[in-house]
């Protein structure tokens, strides 16, 4: 029986989803030359910042397009000309390391492509930053090449920190595993990811910026009688603020916390652009998913996925065949290798995933808005979600297929839409 080409597979994939996803953005790229606002705009937003959409989301798929094709042809090339088999059999000879210490020659393996991806990457994350941002006017005067750079070396020293002794623990629960390593593995991930939800927010966005205290103030009052309603409940301990601004104008906000320590997390750039009342209401959105255990639910989802995840890769590790139909040759495969290969085919079931969880988020947001309207906000959530959209030059006319395709929130005048309803329901 002929042994299954999993080489040819995983590029006959990748260069159809390539050709797919392209011909959604194509389709999206022709409605960014729209020059009148559709009918169910035209009361909503202004005319000038519909063409500034228009031109900011025609410049940003452009640049999607280039990229795209580029970095599909690079990781086409990397696998026909067996690049990772190279660098592999090579690393022993090229830094002194014993072919058969795996840990050190996978960190010097990983060390190389993460290197090589961000030296690759760099033009086109320089030209985004600085000229296609800068150009529309996202771009702040305090973010300069300086500084830029400087996030770089951090991301890679903290790249260093933690990502290193991560790969390490991974290669040795696999190995030591056994035929169940699976379960040791989702057991120590689920934990990281529960450590790093605390050491994120705490420890390493402090490094890249500046989080204080919200200033007593008529929002932040707004803010903790919002959490403090009886229909929320929320246990908020601590409201901040940072200056998400020092890098560009696109706003944002978050939550974190564990149990009944949860601090809500206001970018300077929302405070700025937004009145009091439409920030409340995008919180009491905010808050509804937590109230309606969406972010408990997505939990549960991602624990489920990793550990069905682990379980597939639990059956394919121990498969020759697919190490050879990628140019591995030695005897004894490694680990990493194994979970590179294992991506590659897991490509497919992936994306059916990633498809099934637009979806599922675009319920969520409906609900979370509904939610919103229930408690009386209807009229400042429309507003700040208009002001959104307006701010941040959000697409003004999606391509239905593309949008489902994409888009984990639903078109803004399907959101207005199911608000309006809501309310009249609520009334």
């Amino acid at each position: 029986m002929d042994s299954f080409p999993y080489l040819t597979a995983t590029l006959l994939f990748s260069i159809a989803v390539c050709a797919f996803e392209s011909y959604l953005d194509i389709r999206q790229y022709n409605l960014y030359f729209v020059e009148k606002r559709p009918k169910d705009l035209q009361s909503l937003i202004s005319e000038k910042n519909f063409l500034r959409s228009q031109d900011y989301n025609a410049d940003k798929m452009r640049f999607k397009l280039v990229s795209t094709l580029f970095f599909e042809i690079e990781s086409t090339l990397s696998i026909v000309l067996f690049v990772y088999p190279f660098l592999w059999e090579g690393i022993p000879n090229w830094f002194g390391i014993s072919e058969d210490s795996e840990l050190l020659r996978s960190l010097a393996f990983q060390g190389i492509l993460t290197m090589a991806s961000k030296i690759v990457r760099l033009p086109f994350s320089l030209y985004s930053t600085f000229v296609l941002e800068e150009r529309h006017g996202f771009k702040s005067e305090e973010m300069t090449l300086g500084l830029y750079f400087t996030d770089m070396g951090k991301e890679i020293i903290l790249t260093c920190i933690i990502g290193a002794p991560l790969l390490c623990i991974l290669i040795t629960l696999i190995n030591w595993g056994g035929e169940r390593f699976y379960l040791y593995v989702w057991a120590f991930l689920m934990a990281f990811q529960f450590i790093m939800m605390y050491i994120y927010p705490n420890y390493i966005q402090p490094c890249f910026n500046k989080v204080e205290t919200l200033p007593e103030s008529n929002l932040k009052k707004a803010i903790e009688e919002l959490a403090s309603k009886k229909d929320i409940d929320f246990p908020l301990k601590e409201l901040y603020q940072i200056d998400g601004s020092k890098r560009s104008s696109h706003s944002n906000a978050y939550m974190y916390g564990f149990c009944n320590n949860k601090r809500i997390v206001l970018y300077d750039t929302l405070i700025r652009q937004n009145t009091e009342p439409e920030i409340v209401a995008v919180l009491a959105h905010e808050l509804g998913h937590w109230k309606l255990s969406h972010t408990l639910k997505n939990m549960f989802i991602g624990a489920a996925q990793m550990l069905a995840m682990l379980w597939l890769f639990s059956r394919f590790i121990g498969n020759q065949e697919l190490y050879e139909s990628f140019g591995f040759k030695e005897k004894k495969n490694a680990t990493i290798i194994g979970l590179i290969l294992f991506f590659y085919i897991y490509s497919p079931i992936a994306h059916v995933i990633g498809l099934l969880m637009t979806m599922w988020s675009r319920k969520c947001e409906f609900e979370a808005d509904e939610f919103a309207v229930n408690l009386g906000y209807a009229p400042f959530l429309r507003s700040g979600l208009i002001k959104l959209q307006e701010e941040n030059l959000g697409t003004m006319v999606p391509d239905w297929m593309y949008s489902a395709y994409h888009h984990s929130h639903p078109p803004l005048v399907q959101r207005l839409a199911a608000i309006d309803a809501a309310g009249k329901k609520a009334a």
